[in-house]
């Protein structure tokens, strides 16, 4: 496949984890700066800054909201503990209905003892739970796999067909998936499974995996610092339909630690040159 270069930072999006030491209003405002288009926003931020005044935040900015992180985290030892978890991600639909976020991205979760098989069934649960809350208030739940490395702290669902089998017992306006290529980049199905997301793909997230990699969590890599085919796969995300906004999404502290404003310039110059 001819791989094309990106031409504008129209659907370029900031995961607002990618400045971690910017607040909720400086981040926005880091934004208008760089003339970035979207941002996705953390739910520990918006709560530091309270959804009223998020809310007022991105309404006097004009912002578009390409997501909200993060739902999910299901899996838990006690009925009692399930549903906090439930009502926890009911609080998390209506923060992202208020910021006006479309997607709601859901880190499904660990399991809380070594049943993995249990914990996943958890998830299924707990998302069958949340589908009917969602969709009254005109959220999509997207389901985001995380690489297997963090299947015992972050979440049991580590591929791309867990997340598609999940999905697909539901419609594409209620649930659907979200590709991080940090997460999804190594599957020998990668291409399959986003072929096989085609309508359904709510969210694509770019990164780079570093080599050797410096930390489980805090080791992503800015756009072409690593070895992932960013371009392959953001082409075939678009060949299943995906057309949304690109978040940049790093966990870095090395790129946390940088001026602000010199992050975001690295962003777009990268963005465009290897996405």
């Amino acid at each position: 496949m001819e791989t094309k270069p990106l031409t504008s930072i129209d659907r370029l999006s900031l995961n607002q984890i990618t400045t971690d030491r910017w607040s909720l209003r400086e981040a926005v405002d880091g934004r208008l700066r760089a003339e970035i288009p979207w941002i996705a926003f953390w739910r520990h931020k918006v709560a530091e800054a309270g959804l009223a005044e998020s809310k007022r935040i991105v309404k006097d900015a004009g912002l578009r909201v390409s997501s909200l992180c993060r739902g999910g985290m299901f899996p838990a030892a006690t009925a009692a503990e399930r549903q906090a978890r439930i009502d926890d991600n009911r609080r998390a639909v209506e923060e992202a209905a208020e910021l006006g976020a479309e997607v709601l991205v859901l880190v499904c979760g660990p399991a809380p003892d070594k049943d993995i098989a249990g914990a996943r069934r958890m998830v299924e649960e707990g998302i069958a739970q949340l589908v009917p809350f969602a969709e009254s208030h005109g959220i999509k739940l997207g389901i985001e796999p995380l690489h297997p490395m963090y299947a015992a702290e972050r979440s049991v669902i580590n591929t791309l067909a867990q997340a598609n089998t999940i999905a697909e017992a539901y419609r594409p306006d209620q649930v659907g998936v979200v590709v991080d290529v940090f997460h999804v980049w190594w599957d020998p199905e990668l291409y399959a499974q986003i072929e096989r997301a085609k309508g359904r793909i709510l969210g694509f997230h770019v990164s780079d995996w570093i080599v050797p990699t410096p930390d489980l969590l805090m080791g992503r890599g800015m756009m072409g610092d690593g070895v992932i085919d960013l371009r392959r796969i953001r082409q075939a995300v678009e060949a299943a339909g995906y057309q949304g906004p690109i978040e940049v999404e790093i966990f870095n502290q090395a790129i946390w630690d940088m001026p602000g404003d010199e992050a975001l310039a690295l962003t777009k110059e990268r963005y465009l040159k290897h996405v």
